[in-house]
């Protein structure tokens, strides 16, 4: 059964911040892990769950540029975390699971966008390997942690998966690469990872979003030289980003929503934006957004996580 894509009107909005999300809610006494919690959008949300109490979890791949990034953020902790290796994911999951400690939130924001052609683990395109078989490999490993009443795992995907479905007879682009194509690919993998999730989960208390924070400037686009921004419409002729963008603080938002709010507990699966369920997209426009019919079909969710079990072997669920 697809989760119903209807607004349900929560009075915050594309400008609400991850600070205004969690005004009114205190995470004292919670623990949550963010991938990516270090730079760009995972950053500000680690600051505003921490502001709320939370005790954040932060996985690296570059762990020195993480402690310094959260020096002065108390109740943290950095460990290492390569996404695209499955022996690293191993690690640090048995390290996560040995402190005996549950998770209340698990927020998947790690990733790539438009990476050089690459290759990782058995000749896995790296944004489907990084982006969403990582993430996958993670939730299984620990599936053991996510037992408080009311965990949630949100993910963030992209209205980038607008220009792609899961490219099923050419998964790894070996009949030619598309750099956008593969992000866009692993973004409907990231949607539709979290539709199968909350089915899987909904027996344990569980519920799985998938989240799309609105266009950000952030080291995300490191792989786009500058002087394509303008030609991207991402930036004015002055190098300002054009009407429409968020800041991080603004970005961070809707996933820490979907994380928090107590308004989502009959949409498990659901896909939101700008911390409200988010529509069908009428058009192709990302910057309005919405979310294509591709990425909620549960026939599709069910057999994207099948072929992910075969290629990671897990499946915990």
């Amino acid at each position: 059964m697809t989760t119903r894509q209807q607004k349900i009107g929560t009075g915050l909005g594309a400008h609400s911040t991850a600070d205004d999300v969690l005004a009114q809610i205190d995470l004292t006494g919670t623990t949550a892990l963010v991938t990516g919690g270090y730079s760009g959008l995972g950053l500000a949300t680690s600051r505003a769950l921490v502001r709320a109490g939370a005790h954040v979890i932060v996985p690296a791949r570059r762990p020195a540029a993480a402690e310094a990034a959260l020096r002065d953020l108390p109740r943290t902790e950095v460990h290492a975390l390569d996404l695209a290796d499955l022996d690293s994911v191993r690690v640090f999951a048995e390290r996560v699971l040995e402190s005996g400690r549950p998770l209340d939130l698990l927020i998947n924001g790690a990733g790539v966008m438009a990476c050089p052609q690459s290759s990782v683990g058995a000749g896995w395109e790296a944004h489907f390997a990084i982006n969403h078989l990582g993430h996958f490999a993670l939730v299984n490993r620990l599936r053991p942690a996510l037992t408080s009443s009311g965990s949630r795992v949100v993910t963030v995907a992209s209205s980038g998966h607008f220009l792609s479905d899961i490219r099923w007879t050419d998964l790894h682009f070996r009949a030619g690469y598309d750099r956008w194509l593969a992000y866009a690919q692993s973004k409907t993998a990231n949607a539709l990872f979290a539709v199968h999730l909350d089915r899987l989960g909904s027996d344990l208390g569980l519920n799985s979003f998938a989240v799309h924070p609105g266009s950000i400037l952030t080291p995300l686009q490191r792989h786009i030289p500058r002087s394509q921004w303008f030609e991207q419409g991402w930036v004015t002729s002055d190098g300002e980003p054009v009407a429409g963008f968020k800041t991080p603080e603004q970005g961070a938002a809707t996933a820490v929503w979907a994380a928090t709010s107590p308004l989502l507990g009959d949409r498990g699966g659901a896909y939101c934006q700008d911390c409200d369920v988010a529509e069908p997209a009428t058009s192709d426009d990302m910057l309005v957004g919405g979310v294509k019919p591709w990425a909620i079909d549960p026939a599709a969710a069910e057999r994207l996580w099948t072929l992910s079990s075969e290629l990671t072997g897990l499946d915990a669920f």
